[in-house]
């Protein structure tokens, strides 16, 4: 079973001996998967068209276009659930000292300063990549250390960006 958070809505979606239960209640689904990161969704006679663009493992949260809407949705499993219950989730947000790039791209603008404090989900700058403009975000709550690029320039992949107190 998977609970999924969409908009501060909750559904659970289980799959069992091949019928699809949202929420409790059969439905009628059908996913074709289009390319690596595009695919075709039919429930109940309603047609969505879904885009993968982001995926955050360690939060369980990810990015997807549903028909040229934006929308941020958390998927948990089973283990999750467990985790939450025995009170370990909040074990799971090591902090992180360092931001690396997460992909290779231009850095278009930086959010933050040197010594200024952070949130969780706070904008730290934002990486144009493959034609996309991406704010990535703080995954813990911190201190800006130091800031190790500038706006308009190149980033590699793993390229440190900004370090954490």
């Amino acid at each position: 079973m998977l609970r999924i958070t969409l908009n501060q809505q909750e559904y659970l979606f289980d799959k069992k001996a091949g019928t699809v239960l949202l929420n409790g209640k059969p439905v009628n689904a059908d996913v074709v998967k289009l390319d690596r990161n595009k695919f075709h969704v039919l429930i109940n006679h309603n047609s969505f068209n879904i885009e993968l663009l982001n995926k955050d493992e360690n939060a369980k949260n990810q990015t997807i276009l549903v028909n040229g809407q934006k929308q941020t949705i958390e998927i948990k499993d089973k283990y999750d659930e467990l985790l939450k219950q025995l009170g370990m989730d909040k074990l799971m947000g090591n902090k992180v000292n360092l931001l690396k790039a997460p992909m290779p791209g231009l850095v278009l603008k930086v959010l933050v300063t040197e010594g200024q404090a952070v949130k969780k989900g706070d904008g730290l700058l934002i990486l144009e990549a493959m034609k996309m403009e991406n704010i990535i975000k703080a995954s813990a709550d911190g201190m800006v250390k130091k800031i190790h690029i500038e706006e308009k320039n190149v980033v590699d992949k793993n390229q440190k960006m900004i370090e954490f107190e």
